[in-house]
């Protein structure tokens, strides 16, 4: 991690064109003569917003952040079918081919990183590192039918109630510890007041998180044998302090059979996506300032027991580097917005 204060360029917006979208996406070249690959910082449904302090850091070569289709500055073709992480896995194997700087590394959290596991599993010469932040994947869990079910119910409320109570219901889904009970979609949606959200329905449907990636995270498999064989370095980071809460997927023994661990920042999972949404909101427990990994260390430097890439020889914990007092991307993004408990 660079030393000092952030000192990026100032970033250039660039738009490409995609089969169903357009996606905008920011260049942040490196100050002076580029010494380390680029990296791509990516989330979703959180857009390069979330990314802008982060990316200010790694001056010693190029930085790319991107609103995912759908998001942001991005736009999807009317009547689209919502994107799934391999949709979003081929719009990032174009940017790159569009940027012509492959293989990149990746910083991706929470829904980008699902979404770069499946670029990595279909376009393995695209990334040569990948740290991917607490990937939801319910279907690697023990409880992967009770955890589906329950992340299906949230976008069912969506549907039917609107955000806030829709949002209430993902909060209290994302803060649970453990195994998600067998009757957790069955149960009634918890009170959004509760949680500092409206109770009153406006009418849009169109949130990236409860109404897409609630709908299409959950049936996604990972494809394990495609990632083991890739050449790609993949390193899952953990929040320490996040518990067993639902991005416990980094946690599950199953992870070793494709991917290095990296404990990285106590931020929980459940902040992280909250605030990935544009929205303050009053959590049960309390925020935690986090000190993200490196993606630059974890892209340069070998944990122990480590070989480089996710195939042959069982991988062991990696060790990244940490600053203190730094927050997550995720929760970054949501300091810089005024709190409110409604929609704009």
């Amino acid at each position: 991690m660079p030393t000092g204060q952030p000192t990026g360029t100032t970033p250039t917006t660039r738009s490409l064109d995609v089969p169903g979208a357009v996606l905008a996406y920011d260049v942040r070249e490196a100050t002076g003569t580029a010494v380390a690959r680029p990296l791509l910082l990516i989330g979703s449904p959180m857009g390069a917003t979330g990314f802008g302090t982060l990316a200010s850091w790694f001056t010693d070569r190029t930085v790319v952040t991107y609103d995912p289709r759908g998001v942001e500055r991005s736009t999807s073709a009317p009547g689209a079918e919502p994107a799934t992480p391999r949709t979003h896995a081929d719009d990032l194997h174009r940017l790159v081919a569009a940027l012509d700087a492959g293989p990149v590394d990746v910083f991706a959290s929470s829904g980008g990183a699902v979404n770069a596991l499946a670029w990595v599993a279909a376009h393995p010469a695209d990334v040569a590192t990948l740290v991917a932040h607490e990937p939801p994947l319910p279907s690697v869990l023990p409880d992967a039918a009770a955890a589906t079910a329950a992340m299906r119910a949230v976008h069912e409320t969506y549907l039917r109630a609107g955000w806030g109570h829709a949002m209430a219901a993902f909060v209290a889904l994302v803060s649970h510890q453990g195994p998600v009970p067998e009757d957790w979609a069955d149960r009634p949606a918890p009170d959004p007041a509760a949680f500092g959200m409206p109770t009153d329905d406006d009418g849009s449907r169109d949130d990236p998180l409860l109404g897409v990636n609630m709908r299409t995270l959950p049936p996604y498999e990972l494809e394990v044998d495609a990632l083991r064989a890739a050449p790609t370095r993949v390193v899952v980071a953990v929040g320490e302090e996040s518990g067993e809460n639902l991005a416990r997927a980094a946690r599950a023994p199953s992870r070793r059979r494709w991917a290095a661990t990296s404990p990285c920042c106590p931020a929980t999972t459940a902040g992280s996506w909250a605030a990935s949404t544009g929205r303050r909101v009053r959590r049960t427990g309390s925020a935690r300032r986090c000190a993200p990994c490196s993606p630059g260390d974890a892209a340069t430097r070998d944990g122990p027991g480590t070989t480089g890439r996710t195939g042959g020889a069982a991988p062991g914990r990696a060790r990244v580097r940490r600053r203190p007092r730094r927050l997550s991307p995720c929760a970054a993004a949501a300091s810089r917005r005024p709190a409110r408990a409604h929609r704009p």
